[in-house]
Formats: structure tokens, C-alpha cells, sequence
């Protein structure tokens, strides 16, 4: 009896010290799954992977309102009604995978001190958790919105909502893919407004919701980093603009919601054609005008610099490529696949210099240089 129950104790034990091994064991892989997926998402350090999908931005023409907007989340003030939706986000990779089961859509308007938004989205069961801001805000279901001004890809702009309201706010000085240190995460947009609406009820699976919305307001002056900061934008300006729905697959257990072991979903305005959104080259375009939405139609005017920045971006993908494999930068187009020009109808081809610090490419427009270099900066002078 005595060796009975000794052996029971040991088995007991062993049971227990075991499954302190195998949780120690889970914890190492999701510690290394975590530093594996930080270093995929940026590609930093690794080959930078192909698009798959053809440059077609999505486009908007964002109007001037001269009416108020009161800022609940709703989206049924008489400024919106005057407005059209963007069209339905799509899977981040483009046709490549399936449509959205949930709908989303996002209006734009502006004024003398802010850029305004309302993004609707279906939603069967709204929930959240997240309540500390700055904290990884995407690991609930919430909406993103991505802004570069001048469409050079560097210092830009990301804001994540929750149904909380809880916020994230960043600058980023790169994409992640330029450096493993880029973001500025304890930054917060001064003056910002953003208020959720819940057309049902937040955090209670036993009934069926509609959906949530979210109307949010940045301030021009709080747009610092950018050659036009603390300014409205002009008559026809147009810049790089992406949206983005992250949403999460739920099980229902003992009435709570609890995320399933699958992958996020993500899904945007403007295809990427990849799962990663820091490829501003390939974001949309919004394009500002005076007009208030009352006084008529103004037509988008296709854009003859952003095919042209986006063709050079495809110079600094094949140089971070040829680099990897080779050791070294190239000047030949014919080592980096890049004869035939990426885009019908741009000036081609450019001309690459090897410098001290990596290299350069220039083509010329209209009389003016469009420059790519290596940490990926594209301008014109």
C-alpha cells in the first residue's frame, strides 16, 4: 500500500513537472514566433519578396466641407450624406485571396484645421479588450489609417482605433523593411478626435450586432515631419493614403469572446499584394480639392509622378535583393531585371550611380529629377 500510494505521489509529480516543461517549451516558441514574425514583417535583414499584383492605387477625391461635424462616431451628420464611400476593402493581397466576409467602407472630408474620416464596418460581435494607449492596438479587431504627404515613404503616419476608442499613434521615419528601428510609437497626434459608435452592444456574445463606426478628425498642425506640415493641402494635392481592418476569428466560451488559434485577417482599401502595409509606394491616392461637395463632380486627375516613384521603388526592391545575394550594389539595369520599364507610358530607363554610402538612381520629368536612394527615400527636384 505504502509503494502504492509513493508511486502515486511520484507519478503525480512527474505529471506536474512535466507540464511546467511543456508550458516553458510553449513559451519559447511564442517567444520565438513573436522575433521570427518581427523580423518577416520588415523583410529587414532578409530578401524582400516579389509583388504579386499589378500597380492600380485606389483613388479618392477628398472635398472641402463648410458644414459642422459632430464627431460621435455615427456618421449622420448632413457633411456625409453629401459624399460617396470608397469602395469595399479587399483582402491585403489583392485578388489573390478571397473577398472580405464583412463589409467596410471610409468617407473623406477636410476643412481649414482638419482631415475628417468615418469608416463603417459589419460586424456581427464587437468586441474589445485593449484600454492602454500605445499599447499593440491590432491585436483586437480595430481600423487603421496610413498618411505620407509628400509620397516619399518616409515619415509617415499610422493611427489605430479600437471599439474601445483605445488609440496608437505613430511616425514612422521609414518602413519597417529600412531599418529595424524606424517608429516613434510614444508620439501621440495632438489634438486628435476619435469616437466609436456600436450599432448593438461591446463585449456581450449572447446577441447579434450590426456593426461599429468610427468618425475621427486629425489636425493639419499636428502633421509635423512633412516639407508641408502645419498647411492644408492645396488645389489638387494628392497624397499617399491607405486604410486598414484588422479583424480577428472569436469562439464563444462560457459567454466570453476568445480569439481562435488562426491568423488575423487583413483587409484595406488599396491592395498591397503581400500581408504588409509599409509599402507606402502602393497605398492610395487621395486627392484634395476646394470645392465643397455641393458645387459638383471633380473629376480625379490621374497622377503622372506617383507611376513614376513607384517604378523607381522597384529599383531600391531589386538593389535590397541584389544585395543580399551578391554582397555588393549594381549599376546595371540588365543585373537587376529592369530594362523593360515597370510601368507603360513613365520615362525610362533611370541612370544609377554607385555612391559612398550605396547608390542612386535619377530619371528625368518634365525637366525635373525624380531620385531614388538606397534607404529607399524617392523625391523630385
Amino acid at each position: 500500500m505504502w509503494l502504492k500510494i509513493q508511486f502515486l505521489v511520484s507519478f503525480k509529480k512527474a505529471r506536474e513537472d512535466l507540464q511546467v516543461i511543456i508550458k516553458m517549451i510553449h513559451r519559447l516558441f511564442l517567444i520565438f514566433a513573436t522575433i521570427s514574425f518581427s523580423f518577416s514583417q520588415g523583410f529587414w535583414g532578409n530578401e524582400f519578396p516579389e509583388n504579386k499584383i499589378p500597380y492600380q492605387p485606389r483613388e479618392y477625391v477628398c472635398y472641402k466641407t463648410t458644414r459642422p461635424i459632430v464627431l460621435d462616431g455615427k456618421i449622420n451628420d448632413l457633411a456625409w450624406s453629401k459624399v460617396s464611400w470608397t469602395e469595399s476593402f479587399v483582402d491585403i493581397e489583392g485578388d489573390l485571396k478571397p473577398k472580405p466576409y464583412y463589409d467596410t467602407k471610409v468617407k473623406m472630408l477636410w476643412d481649414d484645421d482638419y482631415f475628417y474620416f468615418a469608416v463603417e464596418m459589419e460586424e456581427p460581435h464587437v468586441w474589445a479588450t485593449i484600454t492602454t494607449r500605445d499599447a499593440v492596438v491590432y491585436k483586437d479587431n480595430d481600423f487603421e489609417i496610413f498618411l505620407d504627404p509628400d509620397g516619399d515613404t518616409h515619415n509617415y503616419y499610422e493611427l489605430e482605433v479600437n471599439a474601445l476608442e483605445t488609440e496608437w499613434d505613430l511616425i514612422l521615419f521609414k518602413p519597417y523593411h529600412d531599418d529595424s528601428k524606424v517608429a516613434l510609437d510614444s508620439w501621440d497626434i495632438p489634438g486628435l478626435i476619435a469616437s466609436v459608435h456600436i450599432d448593438g452592444t461591446l463585449n456581450d456574445p449572447s446577441d447579434r450586432d450590426k456593426g461599429w463606426s468610427v468618425e475621427i478628425a486629425i489636425p493639419w498642425k499636428s502633421l509635423v515631419g512633412n516639407y508641408r506640415s502645419n498647411n492644408p493641402p492645396k488645389e489638387g494635392e494628392q497624397w499617399k493614403v491607405n486604410f486598414s481592418r484588422v479583424q480577428w476569428d472569436v469562439d464563444i466560451v462560457e459567454n466570453q469572446y476568445v480569439k481562435t488559434d488562426s491568423s488575423e485577417f487583413n483587409w484595406v482599401w488599396s491592395p498591397q499584394g503581400l500581408i504588409y502595409m509599409h509599402m507606402p509606394d502602393l497605398w492610395g491616392l487621395v486627392q484634395f480639392t476646394e470645392t465643397s461637395p455641393e458645387k459638383g463632380n471633380v473629376e480625379f486627375q490621374i497622377s503622372q509622378i506617383d507611376p513614376i516613384k513607384w517604378a523607381m521603388r522597384q529599383v531600391y526592391y531589386r538593389q535590397r535583393n541584389y544585395f543580399f545575394k551578391k554582397g555588393h550594389y549594381t549599376e546595371s539595369l540588365k543585373g537587376l531585371n529592369l530594362i523593360k520599364t515597370p510601368v507603360e507610358g513613365i520615362p525610362w530607363p533611370p541612370k544609377i550611380v554607385l555612391t559612398p554610402s550605396g547608390w542612386e538612381a535619377v530619371v528625368m520629368w518634365n525637366d525635373k529629377h525624380v531620385i531614388i536612394r538606397k534607404d529607399g527615400k524617392v523625391w523630385v527636384e
